[in-house]
């Protein structure tokens, strides 16, 4: 670790520090949170924050993440002092949070270059299983799931090369969430880039807030769905996309 790092955390979980963060403005968080406020801007667990952190901010906050993650350690009476497994812990998932598993919330939507529909394809098109990875908002446990996605495209869509639908799962599945709202939020983002006549979108968990905790059920899956246009009014072309999900699962 270089010297100006490890400056950086002693004075960040130093009592002055943290008396000052109170003040607003001095700690990264603070001072990206007022702007949210200012704009009157929501910012849940699973909401993308990156047009309201600066340049610099992330490195600021890691280093903030680090010390009161360090102090979580310190209350759970784990002597990372002494401890070479934890020493180095309270870093390591302050970078896994911002960098890695809740990347989602700090970093822009992935650049999606589209192209016109010129063949005026109109025939359902399925996509998946992408496996996604996310975390449980209650709990912060992991959630190991797979998309499938169904889209009927119109002549007037704007289509979407196959990695980028991959791409637009990962951002939004890294950040906190329910498996709920997060099929919700991707079927939105598909929905507006593509703009089709009709889109599915299906996603498989497993949810470890039950298989690592709670009631310690190894087998249990959720499995949850959004129809738009067509596929809420069409029941045949319905059955045709989970038909073709279901031997895309075998």
């Amino acid at each position: 670790m270089a010297a100006t790092e490890r400056a950086m955390i002693a004075t960040v979980a130093s009592p002055a520090f943290r008396k000052e963060a109170a003040v607003p403005r001095t700690a990264a968080s603070e001072r990206i949170r007022e702007r949210l406020r200012e704009a009157g801007q929501r910012f849940h667990a699973n909401d993308n924050i990156a047009a309201f952190v600066r340049p610099g901010e992330l490195d600021e906050l890691r280093v903030e993440v680090e010390a009161h993650l360090h102090d979580v350690l310190e209350a759970l009476v784990i002597d990372t002092a002494n401890d070479h497994n934890t020493a180095g812990t309270a870093r390591r998932v302050a970078k896994m949070f911002i960098d890695e598993v809740f990347a989602g919330r700090y970093v822009d939507a992935p650049a999606i270059t589209t192209f016109p529909n010129v063949a005026r394809l109109n025939e359902l098109m399925l996509v998946g299983p992408i496996g996604v990875r996310s975390a449980c908002s209650h709990h912060l446990c992991p959630i190991m799931g797979r998309v499938w996605i169904g889209v009927l495209p119109n002549a007037a869509s704007a289509l979407i090369g196959l990695s980028k639908y991959a791409r637009l799962c990962h951002w939004i599945m890294s950040r906190p969430q329910i498996q709920e709202e997060a099929v919700v939020m991707l079927a939105d983002e598909i929905e507006r880039r593509v703009r089709p006549d009709g889109l599915a979108v299906v996603m498989e968990a497993d949810h470890y807030c039950m298989h690592w905790r709670g009631v310690k059920d190894e087998h249990s899956q959720m499995t949850n769905s959004v129809m738009r246009g067509a596929f809420l009014d069409d029941a045949s072309l319905r059955r045709e996309f989970l038909s073709l999900r279901q031997r895309a699962h075998d």
